[in-house]
């Protein structure tokens, strides 16, 4: 080790090729996720289901199944990542992923793609997990730029998973893709197991005295913003994801040709407007406020979701999806946003926690409740219902907007 390496601190030595292989990790992990999504109908169809409506209700049961469990344990292996460390979590994630997928693809019944989609929330969490190893391992003076990185590989995946999801099954086959993509997960591991290096943990001293508990709810003064940041941050979620198990569905009856490819398109069509848009709307959240943001953003996806009610080509559909990813693009970082400014430094890490934890609920209610809608209703009752949904999201935030600029923010 030579001497300039030596005033480096360890947890930042090697923080260059842990961003290279969290950032592959993310990125391959979140296509695993998402890749399923434009044949997920097809693959509960070759299950053995045969009701049209029985069909859509599954697959929103299978799609929420990751969510749910995912929900339950992810404090779990955040606790278990603070004591014995993140490298360790992230093996856990990229080897119990490969393992989960290469088994979604050797389903034979409907109830078993449901467990299966359990095991993999149960032993994902690789993207949660490099996050924090990035923050924690990288010099503060280039963490910003390292989480975007990080950042932007976890929405290209979100990208890419479903135009992948479209254009391999039918050159490759279904159960075939699957096992491809735990193939790819299991390289991910290979990377993380020999190339991260993670700084060791400092030992806790035991004659140090702890400090006291501090009750997160008791030290914010207006609770408000923060409890209705949490509800729209989950009917946000429940609102996106009650639409995703259903397109492929909708397609059909559209009489759509290349069904699994379009259904990759206009899935991927709101990620790519999410990116597009995430960075200018965050701007102009700084410049004029992020309440104002978020509902003209909760307005106009609002808005966009009663054309794609009545669209009768899916190319109409992946425009009108497009335009709604335009308008999702800053909820969530402005939603952070207004959580961490309005809650004491001291609890901003729970807090944030909790926010993440009511958008997990949004993402298991949304799916059951769109899969069940639509197959007992009808497709555009469930694009109507969520027009609702989200107007009413807007209304709120635009009548609940504190008076007085936050104390700690500047801003409202």
């Amino acid at each position: 080790m030579t001497a300039a390496q030596e005033t480096i601190p360890a947890a930042e030595l090697h923080w260059k090729r842990n961003l290279v292989v969290c950032v592959l990790g993310s990125f391959t992990t979140i296509i695993a996720m998402t890749l399923l999504l434009p044949f997920l109908p097809l693959y509960v169809e070759h299950l053995g289901v045969s009701d049209q409506a029985a069909i859509v209700q599954w697959s929103g049961i299978a799609f929420g199944a990751t969510f749910l469990s995912a929900a339950f344990t992810a404090p779990l292996w955040g606790r278990l990542g603070d004591r014995y460390g993140r490298k360790l979590m992230l093996i856990r994630a990229s080897l119990g992923m490969a393992v989960a997928m290469s088994l979604i693809g050797l389903a034979e019944n409907i109830w078993q793609l449901v467990l299966l989609r359990l095991l993999a929330g149960l032993l994902g969490g690789y993207a949660s997990g490099a996050t924090i190893l990035v923050a924690t391992q990288t010099p503060k003076a280039r963490s910003g730029w390292a989480l975007g990185v990080l950042s932007s590989g976890i929405m290209a995946g979100s990208l890419v998973g479903p135009l992948i999801g479209g254009l391999l099954p039918p050159l490759i086959g279904i159960r075939n893709t699957f096992f491809l993509a735990g193939a790819v997960i299991f390289v991910t591991f290979l990377a993380t197991l020999f190339l991260m290096k993670e700084a060791p943990r400092p030992r806790r001293d035991v004659n140090q005295v702890k400090t006291p508990t501090v009750r997160p709810w008791s030290v914010i003064v207006d609770k408000k913003p923060v409890i209705t940041m949490f509800v729209i941050a989950s009917m946000l979620m429940f609102a996106t994801m009650s639409i995703e198990p259903i397109i492929t569905v909708y397609l059909m009856q559209l009489h759509t040709e290349h069904l699994t490819f379009m259904a990759g398109m206009v899935m991927s069509a709101a990620a790519l407007g999410s990116i597009v848009s995430a960075a200018n709307l965050g701007k102009l959240a700084d410049r004029i406020g992020h309440w104002t943001v978020v509902t003209f953003c909760l307005s106009a996806a609002a808005i966009l979701l009663i054309p794609q009610a009545f669209v009768t080509d899916g190319w109409q559909l992946v425009g009108l999806r497009f335009l709604m990813g335009l308008a999702l693009g800053g909820l969530l970082p402005c939603i952070s946003s207004i959580v961490r400014h309005s809650v004491p430094e001291q609890v901003a890490g729970r807090m944030l926690g909790y926010s993440t934890s009511s958008q997990y609920i949004g993402q298991v209610l949304g799916p059951l409740t769109g899969g069940y809608l639509g197959g007992h209703y009808g497709m555009r009752v469930v694009f109507i219902g969520t027009f609702g949904l989200m107007a009413a999201c807007a209304v709120a935030t635009g009548m609940l907007r504190p008076v007085k600029p936050l104390a700690v923010a500047g801003k409202g």
